[in-house]
């Protein structure tokens, strides 16, 4: 592989260039002693020093190489004049004597990792492809076509490739590990001390100690690693393209408000239905979104939501795009990752660059868990009571695609709020106008709109350019708001584009200019009205902008480390969530919530009322996050791809798991233990009323678990 810049920076001056015929210029590029053999570096960057000096390469042929150049511009210590800093050798003064101390030390010294020999070219090769390809990869979340797909597909194994001969140079590694033990150590700052920690971590994790077949097992997993995951990306992304549902009686459709079934009629019409119409129809569901939760949330026909519901869960679990194989094969092959480094799992792998370990993760789960039980159970409690009050068929057996839709009668009855009607309070661009205002008011920072500056991958993205308070340009970013499930995935996610860095400043400028970019898939505009936000929406893109701050308004020049780069992953949700946590402030909401026709502001009554649902059914959606997350721990644990145990039995253990210590305790001891015993074996704990009083609606708070 080719190093497009020099890691030994030679003079700028007159230099004659060798001849073709010369042995150093019989190859394209000749191996550096710092680096592993599958690299070269070429002499197209020189320092920027311009006193002559001389430097033998033959008998025919020279080249001049200041010595302060080669060493830095430092000058080592003693009285040796061949390890002075000269302009000229000072052949008058040299003896033999000097030359076996002279040469040895300058050896030393020529091969000691320094800083701008070592990392800054490393960040120059890093840099360049977590660039380009990040925008390949960003255009394959957006605008995802087969010709992208067969593209990345082939040229994928070339840069994995890449990227594992980089990180597995075990010249590279040594010089991070030589760097930490050098006396020039303490001189680091802390981000260069990260850096270099980072990097010997990383070495380690991407297989630079591993025996030579040990290695090449190793590569081939990463590379059907990196082959399934976008496998698995694109059976997701064309499974939802695959569910249609067209509804052309309205009765089917009852409950869901004007938004959705304009969305849906809108839809319609991009199928070729052309006289589709929110009144009339026809409409499309699918499985996006801004199309999915509102018939969970709002259609009264529970078949309707059932069938939707059902699709949703089972996305890409059957049919074409099953993930069921590649999901157990991604789990074997992690395994094996993790053996082969020497981990007992891969969670362990996972945690190695983060701030917590596997113990420490199930603790916080199950602290979480305790903390949200008791919250969960009454809410349930609470859920079954008002829909049999509402005279719900299904109240004694509410199912899962049950559960939104009487959460949200329940939530409008008891806060006397409705979501729906408060889309026309939170239009985007006054949304987006308050954001910009809460983020002067905070950072002391303007943010203008850039259109046109950038190229876009779509006509609705906009481009944005944040300036400080002198008004100078600090970092841009794009924003992708609204969905497109034909070519666009799901969720909502910030990344970055370029990070701020200072090897890469051009211009005269200090630094390069971070960078990033802003996704959502909130609801799109329907017809001449703007996009219509849900507060959930809103509160999306004040957690997506809070990840975008910290890379823009970084103050690292360090590449490597600026902005969201090298930062934990355990650490990465605090800025989001501090920006979150500003919808429910009373200055900012007012300044968002302003009806877009009218320009009403939000009555005063309602803020209070959204404040109140704020926590509303938090025990339940905490233990169906903290769900996902201990399924996904276990998973990369201690199941056992391939074994007799499927990843949907280990998703149904916790039940079985009940059902068998239940056997094994209460069904299995008889009498031959005391009831009392047998019961705190089974549960944990002495018998208590709690449980009947609950199961009776007796008792206001639930039972702990």
């Amino acid at each position: 592989m080719l190093v497009t810049a020099s890691l030994i920076p030679l003079a700028r001056s007159s230099v004659p260039r060798l001849p073709l015929s010369h042995p150093l210029r019989s190859h394209k590029s000749f191996p550096c002693p710092l680096w592993s053999s599958s690299f070269s570096f070429c002499l197209s960057h020189l320092s920027r020093s311009t006193s002559p000096s001389f430097f033998s390469c033959s008998s025919s042929s020279m080249a001049y190489l200041s010595s302060s150049s080669v060493l830095g511009g430092e000058t080592l210590e003693g009285n040796n004049p061949l390890i002075q800093d000269f302009v000229f050798p000072p052949f008058d003064a040299v003896k033999p004597e000097h030359v076996r101390p002279g040469i040895r030390a300058l050896l030393k010294k020529l091969v000691e990792p320094t800083w701008p020999r070592l990392v800054e070219p490393l960040e120059r090769i890093v840099d360049g492809l977590q660039v380009v390809w990040g925008a390949v990869n960003h255009l394959k979340a957006v605008k995802d076509c087969p010709e992208l797909r067969s593209a990345v597909e082939e040229v994928q194994p070339e840069k994995v490739k890449f990227q594992l001969r980089l990180g597995q140079s075990k010249l590279i590694y040594n010089a991070f590990k030589a760097m930490q033990e050098s006396s020039s150590w303490e001189e680091l700052n802390d981000a260069q001390k990260r850096i270099v920690e980072g990097q010997v971590k990383e070495a380690v994790l991407n297989g630079v100690s591993l025996e030579d077949d040990k290695r090449e097992q190793f590569n081939k997993i990463e590379q059907e690693l990196e082959k399934l995951s976008q496998k698995f990306d694109e059976n997701v992304l064309d499974s939802i393209k695959q569910f249609e549902k067209l509804i052309t009686d309205k009765n089917e459709i009852e409950g869901l408000p004007p938004s959705a079934l304009s969305l849906a009629a809108q839809t319609a019409v991009s199928k070729g239905h052309v006289m589709a119409t929110a009144e009339n129809g026809p409409w499309m569901i699918t499985l996006d979104v801004p199309s999915y939760l509102p018939v969970m949330q709002h259609a009264r026909n529970r078949s309707l939501r059932e069938e939707v519901y059902r699709a949703y869960c089972t996305r890409a679990s059957s049919g074409d795009f099953d993930n069921t194989a590649i999901i157990d094969q991604i789990l074997k092959l992690r395994l094996e990752k993790a053996k082969l480094l020497g981990y007992n799992n891969y969670a362990e792998v996972s945690m190695a660059m983060k701030m917590a370990t596997v113990e420490k993760a199930k603790e916080l789960l199950e602290k979480l868990r305790s903390a949200s039980w008791k919250a969960a159970i009454q809410e349930m409690a609470d859920l079954k009571v008002f829909a049999k009050e509402q005279g719900a068929v299904e109240a004694d057996d509410l199912n899962h695609w049950d559960i939104t839709f009487w959460s949200e009668r329940l939530r409008e009855a008891k806060y006397d709020i409705n979501e729906e009607e408060l889309r026309p309070f939170f239009s985007l661009p006054k949304v987006m106008d308050g954001l910009f205002s809460l983020a002067k008011t905070l950072f002391d920072i303007n943010i203008e709109p850039a259109d046109g500056l950038a190229p876009v991958w779509n006509s609705d993205v906009r481009f944005y350019c944040v300036k400080d308070s002198l008004g100078d340009p600090i970092a841009y970013f794009y924003f992708d708001p609204y969905s497109r499930p034909s070519e666009k995935r799901g969720g909502a996610w910030m990344d970055e584009v370029l990070s701020r860095s200072r090897v890469f400043a051009r211009d005269g400028t200090n630094a390069r200019l971070p960078v990033a970019h802003m996704v959502c898939n909130q609801t799109p505009p329907v017809g001449d009205k703007p996009s219509l936000m849900t507060f959930r929406e809103v509160e999306t893109v004040f957690h997506e902008f809070g990840h975008a701050l910290q890379h823009m308004l970084t103050k690292q020049d360090e590449g490597l480390v600026a902005g969201i780069r090298g930062i934990e992953w355990d650490a990465i949700e605090l800025p989001s969530q501090f920006m979150e946590n500003w919808c429910y402030q009373r200055d900012t909401l007012m300044s968002i919530a302003r009806h877009y026709e009218t320009g009403e502001p939000l009555p005063e009554e309602v803020y209070l009322k959204l404040l109140a649902a704020r926590t509303f059914n938090a025990g339940s959606l905490s233990l169906r996050q903290l769900r996902f997350a201990s399924l996904d721990l276990e998973l990369h644990s201690k199941y056992v791809p391939g074994g007799s145990e499927s990843i949907y039995d280990v998703d149904q253990r916790a039940i079985r798991e009940t059902g068998q210590k239940f056997r094994e305790t209460i069904l299995a001891l008889g009498g031959g233990k005391a009831p009392l015993e047998v019961f705190i074996n089974f549960r944990g704990r002495e018998p208590s009323p709690e449980a009947l009083l609950r199961h009776n609606g007796l008792l206001e708070l639930a039972a702990s678990a």
